[in-house]
């Protein structure tokens, strides 16, 4: 067998992102051959992905895509084991194209999207793309969530992926920068609803019940207690629903008036951060 050549070693590299001795070991296998080349690497992922399966994922990112002419999009959390892999070029680009496969094919669970041909590549699955970059970067990393909607929507990352958001509402004459800017808010705010009527009633109970009894233990009379109650509750209403709530950029108008300003009603928002159980309303 001829020698292989720093050329087809460097191909092989652009091809796959494998170390340059992994891509060298690879073509000898292969006699050369670039195609099994490249299948040898991905059996060399899976089989670093098996050995890595067990390992904690605590890092990771929010990765988020919208398809506007079909209006659809995805909202997608995938861990790694380290806070810079999940800063890492290839772990960035993998969440962006899980992203994207989630809104194209709207999976119903997890495993469904992992047993999925992979959009552009329909002869690898999704699992298999993800055991190519543990391949690469020897670390353990999974799909933990993610959620699909439909309508008019924006949505907003964080700049390291940390927290992700985004927004479905309703309007014809929807504006991009607001469905941003309402996500940026979500991002800081972390509302635990859209509207007052969403919030459940045993939360409505439990904080009526702390404000009542802050109220009562000033010693105040049970009538002028309850009222107190009621004002501390609308203020925690105005805290804690997005549409009661002031918009951070500007303080002297609610974010339900941002949106009636511009013909947009909300329907539900996703707020996912790393780690985190998803906030959604």
């Amino acid at each position: 067998m001829s020698q292989i050549s720093a050329a087809a070693v460097k191909t092989l590299r652009d091809r796959t992102n494998a170390p340059m001795m992994d891509c060298k070991a690879a073509l000898t296998e292969a006699g050369g051959d670039m195609d099994k080349a490249i299948e040898i690497l991905r059996k060399s992922g899976k089989a670093a992905a098996n050995k890595r399966e067990g390992r904690e994922v605590a890092e990771g990112r929010i990765a988020a895509y919208i398809d506007p002419a079909r209006k659809v999009g995805a909202l997608v959390e995938v861990r790694c084991e380290s806070a810079p892999v999940a800063k890492s070029e290839l772990f960035v680009q993998l969440a962006n194209d899980l992203a994207k496969q989630v809104t194209a094919t709207k999976p119903a669970s997890v495993d469904a999207l992992l047993a999925q041909p992979l959009v552009g590549d329909p002869k690898h699955t999704v699992n298999d793309r993800i055991a190519d970059v543990i391949g690469v970067i020897r670390e353990n990393m999974k799909v933990a969530r993610f959620a699909v909607l439909h309508g008019t929507l924006g949505s907003y990352c964080h700049h390291d992926g940390s927290v992700g958001v985004m927004v479905e509402a309703e309007g014809t004459a929807a504006d991009p920068q607001v469905l941003r800017d309402v996500c940026m808010h979500i991002t800081a705010t972390n509302p635990v609803s859209t509207r007052r009527e969403d919030v459940p009633s045993e939360v409505v109970a439990r904080e009526k019940e702390i404000a009542k009894g802050q109220a009562e233990a000033t010693g105040k009379p049970a009538q002028i207690a309850e009222k107190i109650a009621e004002g501390k509750l609308k203020t925690w209403f105005a805290e804690n629903v997005l549409l009661e709530q002031p918009f951070v950029k500007d303080s002297t108008r609610t974010v339900g008036d941002l949106l009636k300003g511009a013909g947009l009603k909300p329907v539900k928002f996703v707020r996912y951060k790393v780690g985190e159980t998803a906030s959604a309303s």
